[in-house]
């Protein structure tokens, strides 16, 4: 996003202040709560013996909140948006299957038997996509809001299970 080495240290400032916001759009295994819900739960990261990173809701991890918003019911699913306070590795994904409802195609934190029944719908990869980021330089004067609308791989997948 920075081209140039002083936007490069101002975003890098305003990420350390949470002054960057960030939104995601995701398929939740399951049906989530249609109230907005937050995850508050520290987030602590290992390496297994293959060299694998792993992460896990653990007191002893940083401090890690996500926001999750239902947008609509897709069949037995839920087509959510999160936002983060905080952007640790994995955590959209290690939160989400702490609730219960992990992030559809998931093969780490994810569920199996879901992501099966997904993939033959066509769900080829994890339905987890950064839509927005928004944020201000310029001590507030120059506002930015950067948006990538869903892919369409994902959007037809949404399509067909809402059939």
């Amino acid at each position: 996003v920075a081209k140039k080495r002083s936007a490069l240290t101002e975003l890098q400032r305003l990420i350390r202040e949470g002054r960057l916001e960030k939104r995601y759009l995701t398929l939740l295994v399951g049906a989530i709560p249609a109230k907005p819900f937050t995850v508050d739960a520290p987030l602590l990261k290992s390496t297994l013996q293959g060299g694998e990173r792993m992460v896990r809701v653990d007191p002893e991890g940083k401090a890690s909140v996500s926001h999750f918003r239902l947008i609509e019911r897709a069949g037995a699913h839920s087509y959510a948006e999160v936002r983060i306070d905080t952007g640790r590795t994995h955590q959209i994904r290690v939160h989400a299957a702490s609730t219960g409802h992990p992030v559809a195609g998931d093969e780490k934190y994810g569920d199996k038997d879901a992501n099966k029944a997904l993939k033959a719908v066509g769900l080829k990869r994890m339905f987890l996509h950064a839509a927005s980021l928004r944020f201000a330089l310029k001590d507030g004067e120059q506002p930015y809001v950067l948006n990538a609308p869903l892919p369409e791989d994902l959007r037809r997948l949404l399509d067909r299970l809402g059939e």
